[in-house]
């Protein structure tokens, strides 16, 4: 079985800890790479492969749209109100808007919808899928990425897209009702405050940052599973124990996405 690294291990056993755990995230960069290369080539995209490719979407993302967006628009509400009433007593409330932006859509709403994903598909479906890419738990063979990796992967990052647009655009009105009610006379400068804060440049980092957090999403569990099936032999009835290594690297790579995202657009 594959060895981990504790800070409690001998001495002496550092040194092929950590040339374990290089070798763990090469591994899981090339993964990357490869999964990248074929989804963007037109062979992949075969009638089965769209098929499978649309099955996987509606598992991981039409299945679960409603509640995420009802979750997410639920927990917004309650932050939108704490704000604006906080905002309101001070005196500030100019700033209550640009505030509720920032922080519920352009920072909390990416980053709860590449979780929400990670826990529910990445980890359980993506588990699934690595075992079936590989022939009868033989780590010998040769992972079929085109037919059976590419479709997992693209679906999680699209789900991941997903998400974070369709609750971003309801968090945006569910801001305008909390400010400016049912009136329409306060769009101008509700667009106007929007759009000082849309720039060019955070725009942008918007859209890198949530097409990273799901690339990672897509990308890190399915390459912890095929690693450890490839080293271990894992067959299909222990392919459950071998999806929590997985766990801690993806969320050390999204925070760090999003501690990289705040030191680019703040600092």
């Amino acid at each position: 079985m594959r060895q981990s690294f504790h800070i409690y291990s001998r001495p002496r056993e550092w040194d092929a800890a950590i040339r374990r755990e290089l070798a763990s995230w090469w591994y899981m960069a090339l993964f990357g790479a490869s999964a990248l290369v074929i989804a963007l080539s037109p062979s992949a995209h075969s009638r089965a492969n769209l098929v499978a490719m649309a099955r996987h979407i509606y598992t991981s993302t039409w299945r679960v749209l409603p509640w995420f967006t009802m979750a997410s628009a639920l927990f917004s509400l309650v932050l939108i109100r704490i704000v604006l009433v906080t905002a309101l007593s001070y005196g500030l409330s100019q700033y209550a808007l640009e505030m509720m932006v920032r922080v519920l859509v352009l920072e909390l709403i990416p980053l709860s919808a590449a979780m929400f994903v990670a826990l529910r598909a990445a980890f359980v479906f993506n588990a699934g899928a690595a075992v079936s890419a590989i022939k009868t738990g033989r780590p010998d063979e040769p992972v079929d990425f085109r037919d059976g990796v590419v479709p997992e992967v693209i679906a999680s990052a699209f789900s991941v897209l997903s998400l974070a647009m369709v609750s971003s655009a309801i968090v945006l009105v569910l801001a305008y009702l909390n400010v400016y009610g049912l009136s329409p006379w306060g769009l101008m400068d509700y667009t106007r405050t929007v759009g000082r804060i849309f720039d060019p440049v955070v725009t942008t980092g918007f859209a890198l940052k949530t097409i990273f957090f799901g690339l990672a999403v897509a990308v890190v569990p399915m390459a912890a599973m095929l690693e450890l099936s490839r080293k271990d032999g894992v067959t299909r009835s222990a392919a459950p124990t071998t999806v929590q290594p997985g766990a801690m690297r993806l969320f050390f790579i999204l925070l760090l996405i999003e501690a990289g995202s705040l030191a680019v657009k703040y600092i």
